[in-house]
């Protein structure tokens, strides 16, 4: 047992932020599962504390729980939900790791998931048809993440090609359009709140793809600073190993500043000239060679 927990903590910390993503929502599934089923054998129900974690669309509870504006987004209803949500965020994570930072992931996962839920909020608070239902609603679901991550993919490579089964391959942009303006279709259904949280998420994705390709802002700049500040609180000073001094060589054989920041430049240019490939013919169209340097930088 030891043995498998030390070999996922080492898959864990040597994965991609996209997959240890995936492993958090795993994991906390996993747990409340098991407490749930626990509490079943012995006549206890479900979860009591379980709405604490879970985002009410009551206005006064929100404000008494301010915590689950981001535990909800960690929280799923059952194993095909969560199946769902992890494909998802796996094949359109990995297509944003090429265009975004890992801090861009990290920051936009949050990001959607908060706009989400404020516009959860204001709808049923806003909204005579979705008023009824305020006292028994909660949002819970990491699905208006998943949809700031998707946007933002199509934004940044709106021609790459997806492969659907019985259907043929999908633009991007298309893909995303239609995840939209099914939520749009389907605002009044049983799962209202829900879609109206994924398009929250969408806008949050939007804005986000926008300010990066402009230039003009970083929506998730916010986050990654205050996730860094508690970070930085969080950790022991003791326990945070010393940076090492660097040793600069000059000339020889480790080379000059220069043939360094020209080696940089160059990778840059490459890795550019691929992802501008990627948007032209799509993925599949890369060689082995390109795909790996492609898949190495992502790793950085």
């Amino acid at each position: 047992m030891n043995g498998f927990i030390t070999e996922l903590n080492r898959r864990f910390r040597q994965g991609d932020v996209c997959l240890q993503f995936i492993y958090v929502n795993a994991g906390v599934f996993l747990v409340l599962t098991i407490a749930t089923i626990v509490l079943r054998l012995f006549n206890g129900g479900d979860i009591p504390f379980m709405h604490y974690l879970e985002f009410p669309a009551d206005s006064w509870k929100a404000l008494t729980q301010p915590w689950s504006l981001l535990t909800y987004m960690f929280l799923h209803a059952d194993i095909f939900h969560l199946l769902f949500n992890m494909l998802w965020l796996y094949w359109f994570g990995k297509l944003f790791l090429y265009g975004y930072s890992a801090r861009h992931f990290r920051g936009l996962y949050l990001l959607g998931g908060i706009v989400g839920a404020l516009f959860y909020l204001l709808a049923y608070n806003l909204f005579p048809y979705l008023q009824p239902m305020v006292g028994h609603s909660w949002l819970m679901g990491a699905s208006a993440s998943v949809l700031a991550i998707v946007v933002a993919t199509a934004i940044y490579m709106p021609d790459y090609r997806l492969s659907f089964l019985l259907i043929g391959n999908i633009r991007l942009k298309y893909v995303a359009l239609i995840v939209i303006l099914c939520d749009l279709l389907f605002i009044t259904s049983a799962n209202a709140g829900g879609h109206i949280a994924h398009l929250g998420g969408a806008l949050a994705g939007w804005c986000f793809a926008y300010g990066i390709r402009s230039g003009r802002y970083d929506a998730t700049a916010w986050i990654n600073h205050l996730w860094d500040f508690l970070s930085r609180w969080s950790i022991p000073s003791a326990s945070i190993p010393k940076k090492p001094r660097m040793k600069v060589h000059y000339g020889g054989k480790h080379g000059s500043d220069y043939d360094y920041n020209a080696r940089r430049k160059a990778e840059t240019d490459e890795i550019d000239r691929i992802l501008d490939k990627v948007k032209r013919s799509g993925y599949e169209g890369l060689t082995t060679e390109e795909k790996k340097k492609l898949f190495d930088a992502s790793k950085r």
